[in-house]
């Protein structure tokens, strides 16, 4: 077994507080936020049920981590509301139809490349 697996590997969570595993090596059952979210999950109010290590040499802390939480446990995703389609669509470019990333200015009535198109050719 190299250093970094054992460093990372705490099945029973005595030295960092929750089970931590190294990347790649978590049990089934356990998912990342990220990974409930594409299943059409969420974590529903549940604790956090493990983590995942792996070492970073550009963090301050030297190790990157990924929380775990339980696949079992985890809630349907909400459906979107009216509001959140509202707020969505003020981000929506009228002109090119893509998601700009932030609301549109109400002044310029177009995202900001549509608006400026000599500008963003120059740059």
């Amino acid at each position: 077994m190299s250093t970094a697996f054992g460093k990372c590997y705490d099945p029973n969570g005595t030295r960092f507080g929750v089970p931590t595993y190294p990347w790649h090596f978590a049990p089934d059952g356990y998912a990342t936020r990220r990974q409930l979210r594409d299943r059409g999950l969420r974590p529903g109010g549940q604790p956090i049920a493990a983590q995942v290590m792996r070492r970073h040499r550009g963090r301050k802390s030297g190790v990157q981590v990924a929380y775990l939480y339980r696949v079992d446990c985890a809630r349907p995703v909400r459906p979107m509301t009216s509001r959140k389609w509202g707020a969505l669509a003020r981000r929506t470019c009228p002109k090119c139809q893509l998601d700009a990333g932030y609301v549109i200015p109400t002044s310029l009535g177009t995202c900001v490349s549509c608006a400026y198109p000599e500008e963003q050719r120059a740059a």
